[in-house]
């Protein structure tokens, strides 16, 4: 525990919130910028003079429930808050599985890629969010029950049988052998979900090219630089895939492109317009 570097942070943080930022009232003999140290203590639901003994760097160890009530008091961010727990001797525990809620400006940024089709996956595979053009391209997800949305399930054990397994792609026993790394990778980072866990044995129960991959035990995942999607109203289509890491939330924004002028990226601006509506094709 870093007591001063405790005390200057706590102190810092509270003289830039104004009081009317927490539903206090300005008033006008306040001496200082900020929060008075009994208004955070109060905000903290600890004692002011446990907090003036914070502040003063001779405070004991604050335990994880006085961290959060600071943290809630003083409104800090993701990266503040894990600041303030490594600064108190206390590093924050990580997550118990796979974090699922994606960031608005990402998914602001999904609809602002026009020509693109752009999916965000968690960890083990789950799709989380899309935009029109993905699921014009490979299935209309808002259509899906959430576990038939995560491609690792659906690429070992076709668990959506309305349509054809991995969206017609054409590197299906790659993207199974990449999947299986990437799971295992997450079973590494995640060991105490039961997400994760129950995954992982529904999969080694359910397919035996799946044990088989996993039995390997490879955590080399390789890029994939091309895939062709075999649509069934615009047929094949080659799109180039790049894929953006989101750390924070350990997620990927996945990009579907394809070559300009040429004819799958003529077939993505008429799936654009077409959408996930079906055409007759037979005329």
């Amino acid at each position: 525990m870093d007591r001063d570097e405790l005390a200057a942070f706590l102190r810092d943080r509270r003289e830039r919130i104004r009081p009317t930022e927490v539903g206090l009232p300005a008033g006008p003999r306040r001496r200082t910028p900020g929060l008075r140290r009994e208004e955070v203590a109060q905000l903290a639901f600890i004692s002011t003079e446990y907090y003036t003994r914070l502040e003063q760097a001779r405070g004991p160890r604050p335990s994880r429930e006085v961290l959060s009530g600071l943290v809630r008091a003083l409104r800090l961010t993701d990266a503040e808050r894990d600041h303030l727990h490594h600064l108190a001797g206390a590093p924050p525990a990580p997550p118990l599985g796979p974090p699922r809620e994606v960031r608005q400006s990402i998914l602001d940024l999904l609809t602002r890629l026009p020509g693109t089709a752009a999916i965000v996956t968690s960890a083990i595979g789950e799709v989380l969010a899309w935009n029109d053009l993905a699921a014009a391209l490979m299935e209309d997800f808002s259509a899906l029950s959430r576990r038939d949305r995560n491609l690792i399930r659906r690429v070992f054990l076709d668990s959506h049988p309305d349509g054809p397994p991995l969206y017609g792609v054409s590197d299906a026993a790659e993207f199974a052998r990449d999947s299986a790394q990437r799971l295992r990778a997450a079973s590494a980072r995640y060991p105490d979900s039961p997400e994760v866990t129950g995954l992982v044995a529904e999969l080694l129960a359910g397919s035996e090219e799946f044990t088989r991959l996993w039995e390997a035990y490879d955590v080399s995942v390789l890029p994939t630089l091309a895939k062709t999607f075999h649509h069934p109203v615009v047929g094949p289509l080659t799109v180039n895939c790049d894929a953006l890491h989101v750390p924070d939330r350990d997620q990927r924004i996945v990009l579907y492109t394809a070559t300009p002028g040429s004819a799958s990226e003529e077939a993505l601006r008429l799936l654009s317009v077409v959408g996930t509506q079906r055409m007759d094709v037979s005329g």
